[in-house]
């Protein structure tokens, strides 16, 4: 009975145990709000799958073998010339080669699903947004709509979105996990990603490479709207700012480090600010 009662006690503090050091866990990578963060959890799901389908058997023969052949018993034959058996080479060979097959397609196919340069198909016109990497902040340019914001972006549902990513200052990693695609942002050269929001809602956007002392606060706030209405009042918003961004000099100003930079509206930009970013980086002769 005292047993059972400090069993019963110890399962009770067990459970309260996982909940206190898992409380900071969350399912954003089963959360998908997008096509592409949709396909990439399918493929997670089929990747642990196929991970079951070797560690369950492995798991099962382990346990079944040391019952089996415990040296307690005893009515066991004993086989010592034994040294082949082909159903069973056959077994052990075939279901390894089916499975890097499979994996091999499973990979081919994603890699090509999943370029993120590869264009997302809709009837909707995509939204291109320019994204500069700064310390420790995110740089947003609407060159279709001559305007820029600081650690705040927008864009309607069901319509796509295209990125072309840079850094004015080291390389960093821009990811938005609700929809999925991290994808490097570095000096001197230009990554595009595609993504799409399939739901409303408010999504981080992080940091997802080390990149210095302020990265853990690089993050940014991606709002997905129901329509072009709404997008269209956050755009009006934005052109009636006072502040502007129009040449190299200002944007040294708001490149200056700050690991707690606020969201900052810039209704008019440069249209070639983001090429004269990228271009610093190289010496012309």
């Amino acid at each position: 009975m005292i047993f059972i009662k400090y069993n019963s006690i110890f399962k009770i503090v067990l459970f309260f145990f996982i909940i206190f050091f898992l409380n900071g866990c969350n399912s954003v990578f089963f959360s998908s709000h997008g096509i592409i963060a949709q396909e990439e959890l399918s493929l997670i799901f089929i990747s642990f799958l196929m991970m079951l389908l070797v560690v369950l058997p492995v798991i099962f023969m382990t346990v079944y073998f040391s019952i089996k052949y415990r040296s307690s018993k005893k009515n066991e034959i004993y086989k010592p010339e034994w040294a082949h058996s082909t159903k069973l080479e056959i077994f052990i060979w075939i279901i390894p080669i089916l499975i890097v097959s499979f994996l091999s397609y499973l990979s081919w196919n994603y890699s090509h699903k999943l370029e993120p340069t590869r264009a997302i198909q809709s009837r909707l016109h995509p939204i291109e947004i320019d994204v500069v990497s700064l310390d420790w902040k995110w740089l947003f340019i609407y060159p279709e709509y001559h305007i820029a914001t600081i650690n705040e972006i927008m864009f309607p549902i069901n319509r796509p979105i295209v990125f072309h990513i840079t850094s004015n200052s080291v390389m960093n990693s821009f990811f938005i996990p609700y929809l999925g695609s991290q994808i490097y942002a570095m000096p001197g050269m230009i990554t595009e990603l595609n993504l799409i929001s399939n739901n409303t809602g408010y999504y981080k956007g992080i940091s997802s490479n080390y990149s210095g002392k302020g990265f853990s606060n690089m993050k940014f706030t991606a709002i997905s709207v129901l329509n072009n209405t709404q997008f269209k009042k956050w755009i009006d918003k934005i052109q009636n700012s006072s502040k502007v961004l129009q040449d190299m000099k200002q944007l040294l100003i708001i490149s200056k480090s700050n690991e707690n930079s606020s969201v900052q509206y810039f209704s008019k930009v440069n249209s070639n600010l983001f090429h004269q970013i990228i271009n610093q980086f190289y010496k012309h002769n």
